[in-house]
């Protein structure tokens, strides 16, 4: 089987270990089956896809609505190399799912319109199914229900889908939860990679990054301890049922 890509942009190296390690798991592949590219280390540089059997995009602390010119250095190069990537996934039909950050980068690369309408705060929220994600294979693969709980948290979200694209799922705070391009590209807006000890984890390492009041992270701990989010983790075991290759 060829590997699978995770293109990784957490600087905290705690975050990018177990954002790989989750991944990994919840997808049920080796180490040698997922190979991760850590963008906000370095330039991406030239990559050949057609090693990969697919493409995976994790969470990241950059948010693709913000102004251009307060964007970093670095985070004007990840967003080049991402458009790169994602200019190639089209074209070549590879498979691409992005994980909450793959939301902005999909979306923007495919012109959606991506701004901080529908951001969440980071807890759990209830996503519903359309009609076309009850139909659709990676939904399927998945075994998701047309209604369960995931985790969330995130500044920016779609407000406005092109019309090539297919909503699967959304929240009662964001219209688009999930979405496909073509057949084979995929995003999500929650978190299919964490449960609670991950997103306990995150919380305590990003407290000071805007998503929540660091003084309320105790309560936002004990809150998010309560609940039952297993069933996104379906949409990566989903994913590489439907493409390994």
């Amino acid at each position: 089987m060829r590997p699978f890509l995770l293109l990784a942009t957490r600087f905290e190296d705690e975050a990018a270990e177990a954002e790989y390690e989750a991944f990994r798991r919840f997808a049920g592949l080796r180490e040698e089956q997922l190979v991760r590219v850590r963008l906000e280390a370095a330039p991406l540089g030239e990559i050949d896809l057609a090693k990969y059997s697919g493409v995976i995009v994790g969470g990241s602390p950059f948010t693709t609505s913000d102004p251009e010119d307060s964007k970093s250095p670095t985070q004007h190069r990840v967003e080049r190399d991402l458009k790169r990537v994602l200019d190639q996934v089209i074209e070549h039909d590879v498979p691409f799912l992005g994980a909450c950050y793959g939301v902005g980068t999909l979306g923007v690369h495919q012109g959606a319109i991506v701004d901080r309408t529908h951001g969440e705060p980071v807890g759990a929220v209830t996503v519903r199914l359309s009609d076309e994600g009850r139909r659709d294979a990676l939904v399927k693969a998945a075994g998701l229900p047309d209604s369960f709980t995931a985790f969330v948290g995130h500044k920016e979200g779609i407000r406005s889908l092109p019309e090539h694209a297919v909503c699967l799922a959304s929240s009662a705070t964001a219209p688009v939860q999930m979405f496909r391009v073509g057949t084979r590209q995929y995003a999500t807006q929650f978190h299919p990679e964490l449960d609670v000890p991950g997103l306990v984890q995150r919380i305590r390492i990003y407290k000071d990054a805007g998503y929540f009041s660091p003084n309320e992270m105790e309560t936002l701990i004990e809150e998010v301890s309560q609940v039952d989010a297993g069933a996104p983790a379906g949409v990566l075991r989903g994913f590489v049922e439907l493409f390994a290759r």
